[in-house]
């Protein structure tokens, strides 16, 4: 039985119906007293995670829990220990970058959850600003370059290998929901989508965050703040890297109007990482990161979660064009870039 087919654990005890056990739970973290007024509520935006912010007389948190079954419209389903995992990643990356994660202040084994420092309203979301055209080039040169020390900082480190061994979740909640079920989707397409979901399970060399998103970028004042690393896994550092410029394309292909300056941020962002590139020749990296992106763009209109601002005509023509990149042996980032300007740059 794969991840994906495992039933939800009959032991699950789901937080969001049970605000009193959220409250326990900060009491036996000693993060607030017994009979101390403490306000729950519930925050919106991920799929994956019940995610709460909590008010006590002298502090703000935020608590986050791993649910077994995805907020989807098709069943997704994935280990709830991969909270471990996110944590794992937050605690070592911020030995790297200090300022570039939010602090981890106590972790409930029960019930799969863990509170860390509440990121307060000085903080904005990156997708967010993009989606209302609000494109700041500075933000994707400095979230390049500290993906690039995390990765540099891991690279080819047998203890982060051990630590992070996530190949069945990662394969659960990332290349089976993107690519493989594109593979389902696309049968002509299947050989080069299963090739791709191979060479990315065959390079292992850094630690991996897996969800290297704008909707988990808080902008804050010394620059982003990267959240929701349940996907954390050593392996291809390709994938990061695609996954984030894949977000950039697709806004672009939203909002032809900033497409210019979103397919600069796309060239800021992959220059910055490839500075800190010493692992591995940065060619062979280029080329998985270009090769891997056509799959991904695929993913998020015919995967399990398609992107949601793209209209059916849009979607249609990051369709034609992540195909038609898909049967090249000879694409490149140059090549992806230019042909997205001529489809999408007004």
């Amino acid at each position: 039985m794969s991840a994906t087919d495992k039933p939800i654990p009959t032991f699950f005890k789901d937080l969001a119906n049970d605000h009193e056990a959220i409250k326990q739970i900060l009491i036996d973290l000693s993060l607030a007293q017994a009979g101390e007024d403490i306000t729950v509520k519930a925050l919106t935006g991920g799929v994956s995670s019940n995610i709460f912010h909590l008010t006590t007389k002298h502090a703000q948190y935020c608590l986050k829990q791993a649910l077994p079954q995805l907020k989807v419209a098709k069943q997704w389903l994935a280990p709830v220990d991969r909270v471990f995992a996110e944590i794992a990643w937050l605690q070592t990356a911020a030995t790297i970058a200090p300022d570039a994660v939010p602090h981890i202040l106590g972790v409930d084994q029960e019930s799969k959850s863990f509170v860390m420092q509440h990121l307060g309203v000085e903080y904005l979301n990156w997708k967010a600003e993009l989606l209302a055209g609000r494109v700041a080039g500075k933000i994707a040169k400095q979230l390049g370059s500290t993906l690039g020390r995390i990765h540099s900082h891991t690279a080819l480190k047998e203890d982060i290998a051990k630590r992070f061994a996530n190949d069945e979740t990662f394969y659960a909640i990332r290349l089976e929901p993107y690519l493989e079920e594109a593979a389902r989707q696309h049968p002509e397409l299947s050989p080069r989508l299963k090739a791709l979901i191979k060479r990315t399970q065959q390079n292992p060399k850094v630690l991996v965050h897996g969800d290297v998103s704008p909707k988990n970028i808080m902008l804050g004042p010394l620059g982003p703040v990267i959240l929701d690393a349940e996907c954390a896994w050593f392996g291809d550092p390709a994938f990061d890297v695609a996954f984030c410029l894949n977000h950039f394309f697709l806004k672009a292909a939203h909002m032809p109007e900033v497409a210019p300056a979103l397919l600069q941020n796309a060239q800021d962002f992959l220059k910055a990482y490839l500075l800190e590139v010493t692992w591995e020749p940065i060619q062979e990296l280029e080329y998985r990161i270009a090769s891997l992106l056509p799959g991904l763009l695929l993913a998020r209109v015919d995967g399990k979660s398609p992107v949601e601002y793209l209209s059916t005509e849009r979607g249609a023509i990051v369709r034609k064009l992540a195909i038609e990149f898909l049967k090249r042996d000879d694409v490149s980032f140059s090549m992806i870039e230019r042909r997205w300007a001529q489809e999408f740059v007004q």
